[in-house]
């Protein structure tokens, strides 16, 4: 079945429905959001814990609250939310291949939205050698079998070793141990506060080397010390892999968009448009791991450069979008939008460890932009936000534009 849409919005978290609202209240014509999971709301309709907000009468809202309001926003806007609905590949420019429960589609859009996400890596992605047992998670894997099965330990494990030392690390330790899962160590690669996971112990500076047991999960090896040499046993029969985010970006690659170095996203402006004209991307799947509000920030952003572009305005000269190419160095990860254009853009900064009170530096071409020293940490969980004036000195016609960090 041949459809046409206005503009057409794949993924239904946080970005994803803030962008169709936005969109939809702007007059922006029949605007369509595919979702492929059984509900929408993304990431939050598994996290049931505050910390999402407050609803119109001032209550903390939980992930789950957060991601039916954000449903019922896209709806009375006049958004059509369709779920467990697949976009598997592009038929053309500006039009998906879709697996709907009805058959096969093919939508042709105006404007398309990427907003499919970031999940977090697996263990096979992780290379963690052992056997295939029973009881290896991710967060969002021990989120579905609680909200499934409920608190029941049976369904999940006895004793579980959790991998990680976000905060979402800290979500899987409350989320096991209200499930009655005793929760026997947290291995952290990099240095964590005890108290950041209560009673539970920290192995900082550890690494999950392999998986121990047949059929279910007997135990987990683990490697630390000064050399990385010392190695003992953990028994568990569950172990819950948590962050390290990687953006869910099948379908970017499948239509050929580039891909950001460090952030293995697509590759955007400040405008959010990618190297495909009509084609944008918001959210975590520029880069994964950040807040839901963050998402949603992004999501009501875009709205104003598709609208813009449904109106008429241009895309730029050659399909690719204008600017000069922006990157990280030293100790940070990366760096985000990858390209910074005629309008000054914030920037998104993550460093690949603790800083402690770094001097953060904007450089081109050798010659120094901006330099400022941070009073507080930064986190490899969570990322800075430098205002528009840092990237307001950028000559478009000069080479990258570096970030770094100086401790």
């Amino acid at each position: 079945m041949n459809r046409t849409v206005d503009v057409l919005v794949v993924g239904a978290g946080p970005a994803g429905l803030a962008a169709a609202e936005r969109l939809a209240a702007a007059g922006a014509g029949r605007v369509e959001v595919l979702e492929r999971e059984q509900a929408a709301g993304g990431v939050p309709r598994h996290c049931a814990r505050p910390g999402f907000g407050a609803d119109a009468r001032g209550r903390p809202l939980d992930g789950p609250g957060y991601a039916r309001r954000s449903v019922r926003a896209a709806l009375r806007a006049g958004a059509t939310v369709r779920t467990g609905v697949s976009a598997t590949g592009w038929a053309g420019p500006l039009t998906l291949d879709v697996t709907a429960p009805t058959g096969l589609e093919c939508i042709r859009t105006r404007a398309v939205v990427l907003a499919t996400g970031a999940r977090e890596r697996p263990r096979s992605a992780r290379l963690v050698p052992g056997s295939r047992p029973a009881g290896v998670l991710t967060t969002g894997e021990l989120q579905r079998l609680v909200l499934r099965f409920g608190a029941r330990p049976g369904h999940i494990g006895r004793r579980a070793v959790v991998v990680g030392g976000d905060p979402v690390t800290r979500n899987a330790v409350r989320t096991l141990r209200a499930a009655g899962v005793e929760v026997v160590a947290v291995v952290c690669e990099h240095p964590a506060r005890r108290v950041a996971f209560g009673a539970v112990p920290v192995l900082g500076g550890a690494v999950v080397s392999e998986l121990l047991g047949r059929g279910r999960l007997t135990g987990v090896s683990v490697r630390g010390g000064a050399d990385g040499a010392t190695r003992h046993t953990l028994r568990c029969d569950t172990v819950v892999f948590t962050g390290d985010w990687i953006p869910d970006h099948e379908l970017a690659r499948a239509g050929g968009l580039p891909l950001a170095p460090g952030t293995r996203g697509p590759a955007t402006d400040g405008a959010f448009r990618t190297a495909a004209p009509g084609v944008f991307a918001v959210g975590n799947l520029l880069r994964g791991g950040e807040p839901a509000a963050v998402a949603a920030a992004e999501g009501r952003a875009v709205a104003t450069a598709v609208i813009d572009l449904l109106e008429g305005g241009p895309w730029p000269e050659g399909g690719v979008p204008v600017g000069v190419p922006a990157g990280s160095a030293g100790p940070l990860r990366w760096v985000t939008p990858g390209l910074l254009g005629p309008v000054a853009t914030p920037l998104l900064v993550r460093p690949e460890r603790r800083l402690v009170r770094p001097v953060l530096t904007v450089t081109q071409d050798g010659v120094p932009l901006r330099r400022m020293r941070l009073s507080g940490s930064l986190v490899p969980w969570r990322s800075v936000r430098l205002p528009a004036r840092w990237a307001d000195r950028v000559d478009l016609g000069g080479g990258p534009v570096v970030v770094g960090a100086e401790e």
